[in-house]
């Protein structure tokens, strides 16, 4: 089969590998689209390898068909070849096939073609994990989702409006706030005219306060908007693209009750994602098939073109997922 690999320039190169080869408990999926991540960057600059056992090349996100079930998985699961599925992966999602353990895979839910399937698992299962599970948010609460045109946004904000939350992000320019208006978002802030704490100040004033954030952000905003969050409140930090210091208020922390948690999907032990996975399906699964949440693509390319793909990324262009096709003619 033929996989993405980088080479020592860090091009990317459509190459032949291995065939993988399936374990009992796990299935073999013939890919038909892999969705990207910021995690592709690092990885592609050497700065966030595959996990041990997982293949080198990257890619988190995948849907296709299965073609071949493991002997435990068919004792396990009701996975039968033929089924359509969508799957979270360490990596490896830049190939034509990739095997899969069976609990980490999911069917595509009705309505939805191969491209969108393949955008949900990472950020589908970030968002969740983040907002529901670590920042146990509820109906009639306000989330805060900062980076409002990210790929991942672009999820945890729909996401959080069909499940009743008031949603407030940031952007950084007036043009990107239009672009994202789509999503839905109550309150949309121009961190480059606008002082976030500021304004995150003026909301707990006016009874909307902040109970989870959900921030791939952090640095200085973080600190300066921690003491305007509602009593209990949880701010979730997922990445530090902003900066990796800050200066805390240890009052409000202590007089609020607040929260402040890291946390990393990645990191997770195989048999919680599974849970994540599993609580996608019975909770967020009939909210995409009834249409209350919507995949939102931004691009889509074909796999040999990959690094146009990753530029995208790279220049912050795309509002919603950038997603990658592999079919049939990607091996001639």
């Amino acid at each position: 089969m033929k996989a993405m690999l980088v080479d020592d320039n860090k091009n990317l190169v459509w190459s032949e590998v291995a065939n993988p080869q399936i374990k009992p408990e796990e299935v073999l999926v013939k890919i038909h689209a892999a969705a990207l991540n910021r995690a592709d960057l690092l990885q592609r600059q050497g700065k966030y390898p595959s996990p041990a056992g997982c293949p080198e090349w990257m890619g988190l996100e995948i849907a296709g068909e299965i073609i071949e079930v493991g002997s435990a998985a068919a004792l396990k699961s009701e996975w039968k070849i033929g089924d359509k599925v969508c799957a979270l992966l360490g990596g490896g999602g830049y190939a034509q096939y990739v095997t899969v353990k069976y609990d980490m895979l999911m069917p595509v839910p009705k309505g939805l073609s191969m491209v969108e399937a393949a955008s949900l698992p990472e950020a589908y299962a970030t968002s969740y994990l983040n907002l529901f599970i670590e920042g146990h948010l509820e109906a009639g609460q306000t989330a805060f989702i900062p980076a409002g045109a990210s790929g991942l946004a672009s999820v945890a904000i729909p996401m959080a409006k069909a499940f009743g939350a008031r949603v407030i992000t940031s952007v950084l320019s007036d043009e990107i706030a239009e672009k994202i208006k789509t999503l839905g978002a109550d309150l949309i802030i121009n961190s480059t005219t606008q002082d976030v704490a500021a304004i995150l100040e003026q909301e707990e004033k006016a009874g909307h306060p902040v109970n989870v954030s959900m921030d791939c952000l952090s640095g200085e905003t973080l600190g300066k908007s921690l003491p305007y969050m509602a009593r209990g409140g949880y701010w979730i930090v997922i990445s530090t693209l902003a900066g990796i210091e800050t200066t805390v208020m240890l009052r409000p922390l202590l007089t609020k009750g607040l929260h402040l948690v890291g946390s990393m999907l990645r990191n997770r032990t195989p048999e919680f994602k599974a849970y994540i996975l599993s609580e996608l399906v019975k909770n967020v699964w009939p909210k995409i098939e009834n249409g209350a949440i919507k995949p939102s693509i931004y691009k889509v390319f074909p796999i040999e073109q990959a690094a146009d793909a990753h530029g995208v990324l790279e220049r912050g262009e795309n509002v919603g997922k950038v997603v990658l096709t592999i079919c049939e003619g990607s091996d001639e």
